[in-house]
């Protein structure tokens, strides 16, 4: 439990933990790379077929087997020793992206191996995730969390950056070849840093059996199930409002779209770095009606620098809130399954994102972008608000 006395714990001492320097390190390397594969994959769907359309999809397929994935195999994260499994995925990526560079495949097969390999990356998601409680007690588990959320919006802007210098410079293949590299070196340093700690849960019995009855058990526990709601439903209608700035901006949305990144490393930056560890529980509330606030501003209708403002100052506040909540959810899930209730979480956000996207979506073929916006912070604050009892210190889970 939080006290005023507790002191913070600080970004030295986060980074003095060898085996999160590992992870931070491999982590970087894994967002970059991704982006850079999802990117030349497109880029070559479209260079065969000419088709924007299965090009954007091409783009989005990675994010798509989350569901399949946490759903169905997650308990693997606590069954499976951490380093090897982490390692395998770092692995399969290797092999994924050498086959789509080297092995002509048609294009329907690319996007079947990119499908059938990427149900599996929630499992290497959870993994780690559920390793930094080992790593780092107390605070400096809560500020890792917030350096790789910093580092997750850092590389991924550094990843488009790249991936389009690759495909610039070397082609499609080229870029994919690139990644196959990263890939390689990160499975490196995983192997020869990371300590090798025993799976946390029990090995006998189906991966898919085991996965559903532990998510039933989850979900059914009313602080687990509050505290994962508060986690996905606000900031997935701030994501939704992202997804429609390329209709309401056109050629320069891009610029809006780095500001929201932006806004998520400087968020998660400023209430790590400056904001004591009650600090946060406190404020997440407050956060979370916050991160809808600025998207209100939509109905006036701003233009380019307006808009980049608005979208920073929702992120950042949306992107941050969910730091406050994190000590709560790994004392309320049992350790055993830890792994798994941070794959579900994880799950769970990439599925709420995505619909939040696609209800955003909706409201703005069914009026305009900009009022589309100003309805997704009111449906942000909405949520935050009839979450109010998890999303406070003294809620459920405490």
């Amino acid at each position: 439990m939080t006290t005023t006395r507790e002191r913070g714990a600080t970004y030295g001492d986060v980074f003095a933990a060898d085996g999160f320097r590992v992870l931070f390190g491999s982590f970087a390397l894994l967002v970059a790379g991704d982006q850079v594969k999802m990117l030349a994959l497109a880029a070559l769907v479209h260079a065969r077929t000419g088709s924007a359309g299965l090009s954007a999809a091409a783009y989005m397929l990675g994010f798509l087997p989350y569901v399949v994935g946490g759903t169905f195999l997650i308990s693997l994260a606590d069954r499976v020793r951490p380093r090897p499994l982490m390692v395998a995925g770092e692995l399969v990526r290797v092999a994924t992206c050498l086959l789509l560079a080297l092995a002509g495949m048609p294009v329907w097969a690319m996007l079947a191996l990119v499908l059938a390999t990427g149900v599996l990356s929630p499992v290497f998601g959870a993994a780690r995730t559920a390793l930094l409680p080992d790593l780092l007690a107390g605070d400096a588990f809560v500020l890792a969390r917030s350096v790789l959320g910093v580092t997750a919006a850092g590389a991924q802007i550094g990843g488009l950056a790249l991936g389009g210098g690759l495909l610039a410079a070397t082609g499609s293949e080229g870029a994919l070849l690139v990644t196959a590299g990263l890939s390689a070196l990160a499975a490196a340093v995983l192997r020869a840093g990371l300590p090798d700690l025993p799976g946390r849960g029990r090995s006998g019995g189906g991966a898919v059996r085991e996965t559903l009855r532990v998510n039933r058990a989850l979900l059914t526990d009313a602080r687990v199930r509050g505290l994962l709601l508060a986690q996905w439903l606000p900031v997935s209608f701030v994501t939704g409002a992202e997804a429609v700035l390329i209709p309401y901006l056109g050629g320069t949305a891009g610029i809006a779209l780095t500001a929201a990144s932006a806004g998520l490393a400087l968020g998660s930056f400023a209430v790590g770095r400056f904001v004591s560890p009650e600090g946060r529980e406190r404020l997440a509330l407050p956060l979370a009606v916050a991160g809808g606030v600025p998207l209100l501003g939509f109905a006036l209708q701003p233009g380019l620098a307006g808009t980049a403002l608005l979208v920073l100052l929702a992120t950042a506040a949306g992107g941050s809130y969910a730091l406050g909540l994190q000590r709560r959810f790994v004392d309320v899930t049992p350790e055993a399954v830890r792994g798994q209730a941070f794959g579900l979480l994880g799950t769970g956000a990439m599925t709420g994102q995505a619909v939040g996207a696609a209800l955003v979506g909706l409201a703005a073929e069914w009026t305009a972008p900009h009022l589309a916006m100003a309805l997704a912070g009111t449906a942000t604050i909405t949520c935050s608000l009839a979450l109010r009892r998890s999303l406070r210190p003294d809620g459920p889970g405490r």
